[in-house]
């Protein structure tokens, strides 16, 4: 079994999710009390908020984001799972100075829409998430094109992730207005949606979307179980 090196703190209501699910899928693969071999490097949410949003400091961000991935490669870490989508941005920066991979979630996202046989997929996460051109160009490789909310759409959606899921706040009327958003993305054209905050799963589950929705959550788990067991995933 490689072992799993996990970026998390981002928060850690998600990274929390991320240690469940994937010892939850690791036992159902191998039974027993199986679990998973991961290794975590928690990074300091305040630390790396203070430098996104109150400096502005994208080199800052991606250089804490960068020492905890070569932790993890120091740790004996074969692969790399980041359990926060933006942060995925500054992969390109990071993966050449490492010897280990990343498995990266919006290629795990892209490759189960594109299985399914869907094409327009709504891209809903905090607003570098939303604004940033890795899930647009990663999707654009299996085939499909990225809707993105429009601006009333992404301020709502990004202050629920940042004013409520982050502080592991899951309220009713927060889901019954992601419903609403997902409906108006639907009659825009989009014919799904991916659900690209890995907090976002924890307040409305994809059987709960009038869209057929993909937890970025759920995937990547898979996606890192799969990866452990045999050195590849299977597309969900």
């Amino acid at each position: 079994m490689q072992k799993i090196g996990m970026i998390g703190g981002l928060s850690w209501v998600s990274t929390a999710e991320y240690y469940k699910r994937i010892n939850e899928l690791m036992q159902a693969r191998l039974g027993g009390v199986a679990s998973a071999r991961i290794v975590l490097e928690s990074v300091d949410r305040q630390d790396y908020v203070a430098a996104v949003i109150d400096r502005g400091d994208e080199a800052a961000a991606c250089d804490q984001i960068a020492a905890s991935a070569q932790a993890l490669q120091a740790a004996g870490a074969d692969f790399v799972v980041i359990t926060c989508n933006d942060v995925h941005r500054f992969v390109p920066q990071i993966e050449p100075a490492l010897s280990i991979p990343f498995l990266h979630i919006a290629a795990v996202t892209g490759e189960a829409i594109a299985a399914r046989g869907l094409k327009r997929p709504a891209v809903l996460g905090v607003r570098k998430t939303m604004e940033s051109d890795f899930y647009p160009e990663i999707f654009a490789r299996y085939g499909l094109e990225a809707v993105i909310p429009v601006e009333a759409e992404k301020r709502f959606i990004h202050e629920s992730i940042y004013d409520e899921l982050v502080h592991n706040r899951f309220l009713d009327r927060t889901r019954a207005l992601y419903r609403g958003v997902i409906e108006d993305l639907g009659a825009r054209g989009a014919d799904c949606v991916a659900l690209a905050c890995t907090e976002i799963p924890l307040l409305i589950s994809p059987e709960q979307s009038p869209l057929p929705a993909f937890s970025t959550t759920e995937l990547h788990c898979r996606a890192a179980v799969d990866r452990a067991l045999t050195g590849h995933h299977r597309a969900a």
